[in-house]
């Protein structure tokens, strides 16, 4: 919380002469003779004739096509008006007062939208090694064979990591193994799980452990130590096996079983709510939205996360397999949303989790722990990494770009600099212009600014520069698109109410 405030207080400070031109009196706004007061709030035309209103901590209100320009124009009438007066009064899109009497509910309500920046950096991500029994074509991290141990993580490196991560002001720390394949460095992880569970107790922290792993050097021993540190299990499956094996390649061609056997061997023994799996989107699943869905479905997971391709590592060197518009993903997307909300329609508890995250940020007063959709973004505040090598960065997308010779946001290093060097250096403020969604070109007028993020690492892995340009990036397409879709769909009490199951996580 501090970097944020104190980056603020820089930006603002460097040009206050430009700030106070820019910005009139408040006296300027008030006729004196007004029904009504405007509120912040920014308005989007969506499907069947409707305005869609969203004020700056997240309410919205849907209404009929041409009240906004009644409202701004001061033409909406208390009696005549009647119903959709008295809701953007209750609210808070209009006020009766300059200042509304319920001021100290707005600024509760917006503090709690950015209540995630209270602990800090709460996640963080230990590369511990980047060797690998795979080769994926998508593959983000570029990961090396498997027999290259020079690309694990070495223990002093661990030692330093997991005490920067005691440092963060968070009491809830999750520490996560990423490769590569961690598995292949499993004598590293059981070295840094115990040590940081013992000195976690010391400071009172709470620790949660992720392994993310394709599950094929799973073994027993492996298992009962992940039960007995009660360790959560990640791994990907990207559906059938006719769309898994040629995703993700291995020799043998029997990715799709080895990972079906991890995958019921690990609900065995850890139960099943300790094992989760990503799927990652290529040019080859799209054509099988459906199946893919299916695929979840019939293995008993109660969710499905579909993610589009990241730009980075070897995802970016094969375009045949690898590229698509984002217009395409969208597509995909609605059909395997749709299918989802089949099998909800017929009586089943499924959900999809990147529409459950815009929903929860769209329908509740709470924030989400996504670091993507946060403003300020989630790098350095949520998330930091720490590389197979010691190198830090403000996220896992910055080290997937290091590994392609792009150091941007490398934040230093374990051997050389220390907590204040990292989340209060030179680096980390140079990245404040570019974090907040609120006063980015092409987001501060944006009706779903409140619900979306800035995500200035994609926009510099995609364009060359951290704040973006709006109009063409892949980032802003896809997320408006399906902000349009949700609430679309929303419009049906349906699927209001099988949303709302998503966000509370229960099955009415």
């Amino acid at each position: 919380m501090a970097l944020i405030h104190t980056n603020l207080a820089m930006i603002l400070n460097s040009d206050k002469e430009r700030f106070t031109r820019k910005f009139k009196d408040f006296s300027d706004f008030d006729t004196g003779n007004e029904l009504y007061h405007l509120l912040p709030f920014r308005f989007r035309r969506i499907a069947n004739n409707r305005e869609l209103l969203v004020n700056d901590w997240g309410d919205y209100l849907l209404v009929d096509n041409g009240v906004v320009d009644k409202l701004v124009n001061r033409r909406l009438s208390k009696v005549l008006d009647a119903e959709v007066y008295h809701d953007l009064l209750a609210n808070f899109f209009i006020s009766e007062k300059p200042v509304p009497s319920l001021i100290d509910l707005i600024s509760t309500r917006y503090r709690t939208k950015k209540s995630f920046l209270d602990s800090f950096t709460s996640l963080h991500i230990f590369v511990i090694s980047l060797r690998c029994d795979h080769s994926c074509h998508y593959c983000q991290v570029s990961r090396v064979s498997a027999d290259k141990h020079l690309y694990d993580m070495n223990e002093q490196h661990i030692i330093k990591g997991i005490e920067m991560m005691l440092m963060s002001p968070a009491q809830h720390l999750t520490m996560e193994f990423q490769g590569g394949e961690s598995l292949l460095a499993f004598e590293k992880i059981k070295f840094a799980v115990q040590l940081a569970k013992q000195r976690a107790e010391d400071k009172n922290k709470i620790l949660t452990f992720v392994i993310c792993s394709n599950l094929v050097p799973l073994t027993e021993e492996i298992l009962e130590f992940c039960k007995e540190y009660n360790i959560l299990i990640s791994t990907s499956l990207d559906g059938p096996s006719y769309v898994h094996n040629k995703n993700r390649h291995r020799p043998g061609k029997n990715s799709y079983e080895l990972a079906l056997s991890g995958i019921f061997r690990a609900r065995e023994v850890l139960g099943e709510d300790a094992v989760s799996a990503l799927l990652t989107t290529s040019s080859l699943s799209l054509q099988y939205p459906v199946e893919i869905v299916d695929e979840y479905f019939n293995l008993g997971f109660k969710s499905i996360f579909l993610r589009p391709i990241s730009p980075y590592g070897f995802a970016v060197k094969n375009n045949t397999k690898n590229y698509y518009e984002s217009e395409a993903f969208v597509e995909f997307y609605k059909k395997a949303l749709n299918r989802i909300i089949e099998y909800n329609l017929n009586g089943h508890f499924f959900r999809e989790d990147y529409a459950t995250i815009l929903l929860k940020k769209m329908v509740t007063p709470f924030p989400v722990g996504y670091v993507d959709l946060q403003s300020p973004a989630g790098m350095i505040s949520s998330v930091i990494v720490f590389n197979y090598n010691g190198e830090i960065y403000a996220s896992d997308e910055s080290r997937m770009l290091a590994e392609m010779n792009d150091y941007t946001f490398r934040l230093g290093s374990l051997d050389t600099h220390e907590y204040n060097d990292i989340f209060y250096g030179s680096q980390s403020k140079a990245y404040s212009e570019a974090l907040l969604n609120e006063s980015l070109p092409g987001c501060s007028d944006c009706a779903y600014q409140p619900y979306c993020g800035a995500d200035p690492v994609l926009h510099h892995a995609t364009q060359g520069d951290m704040i973006g340009h709006r109009p063409t990036s892949v980032f802003c397409h896809r997320n408006m698109a399906l902000f349009d879709y949700l609430f679309d769909l929303m419009q049906d009490k349906r699927m209001e109410r099988i949303f709302r199951n998503w966000i509370t996580g229960t099955h009415a």
